[in-house]
């Protein structure tokens, strides 16, 4: 990505500070990429240590500015506090781009409580305990901010197979507009993206395995446009809902997907008629993908 991607005039996003969940891979580093290139002091966090320092070095190296690595699991609340408190050493957040998540296809009858846990403990704890921490500090401030969560598509449809993630999703949604009216008469904003078909590893590995992989702005008939999204597509969406010129918006998730959440019909999926054996080749192929991540994820 280059300033010409983008659809704002430099540094846009100057005396910002912008922390990205999840920053070191996927929409969340284009998004950093995004905000760096506008100017935006940017902390990526995330449990892979290994994996934010190269991110951060390959954009520090390729574009210059200020771009901040930090392992955290935002699952834990301690490890959040001990995060923010080191932010805030060099001054304020500006804003917070709730973008960790994490996914999978099951039946539902297959689902044991820690495959539950293992989602919904990262997308609606983690996006609630980052989100309340940075907005404790706010508030105790007395500053203006803005709070942008990552959500899908089928946000107000359906989503068979993957249940877990749909709940979890629902409930910062939920969040983003029940806190965009308790924190509005003080200053802070929560808005929300509902990306559709971008190609991504997480969504390649974990809800594509075994199909062809997604290509940015490749074909796809299912979609209202014919074409999956391109990368700087969502970061301009995002860098819009981050930047200070839009103070009078909040509350809102905008769909950025080609039109598809207008025609999907709700519950309806080609998996439905899997086989055991499809369904066991499935969970092993997500399995086996976790494994190699897990052995290059740093240990607390």
């Amino acid at each position: 990505m280059n300033e010409n991607d983008l659809l704002y005039r430099p540094g846009l996003l100057a005396d910002q500070r912008i922390l990205v969940t999840g920053g070191g891979i996927g929409l969340g580093l284009v998004m950093a990429e995004a905000f760096l290139l506008l100017g935006a002091d940017v902390v990526i966090c995330g449990r892979r240590r290994a994996v934010l320092e190269d991110a951060a070095d390959d954009l520090r190296d390729r574009h210059g500015g200020a771009i901040t690595a930090v392992a955290c699991d935002i699952r834990s609340p301690e490890e959040i506090d001990a995060m923010l408190d080191t932010i805030w050493a060099d001054g304020p957040l500006s804003a917070l781009v709730n973008n960790a998540a994490g996914n999978f296809l099951s039946r539902t009858e297959d689902l044991t409580p820690g495959g539950f846990d293992a989602i919904s403990r990262i997308v609606l704890r983690g996006g609630f305990l980052v989100t309340a921490a940075c907005g404790r500090r706010w508030l105790r401030d007395g500053l203006a901010a803005s709070v942008v969560s990552i959500l899908a598509s089928w946000i107000d449809g359906a989503a068979p197979y993957t249940v877990p993630s749909a709940m979890s999703k629902a409930g910062i949604e939920m969040m983003t507009r029940s806190l965009a009216v308790e924190w509005a008469p003080r200053g802070i904003r929560l808005n929300a993206i509902a990306p559709g078909a971008f190609p991504t590893e997480g969504v390649q590995a974990h809800l594509r395995s075994g199909e062809p992989a997604l290509e940015e702005g490749g074909a796809n008939s299912g979609n209202p446009m014919g074409r999956n999204g391109r990368m700087t597509e969502l970061a301009n969406l995002a860098a819009f809902l981050v930047s200070p010129g839009v103070d009078y918006l909040t509350g809102q998730t905008i769909a950025i997907d080609g039109g598809d959440h207008l025609v999907r019909m709700p519950g309806l999926s080609e998996r439905a008629s899997w086989s055991d054996e499809q369904w066991r080749a499935e969970r092993e192929s997500v399995r086996a993908y976790d494994r190699t991540h897990r052995t290059h994820r740093d240990q607390p």
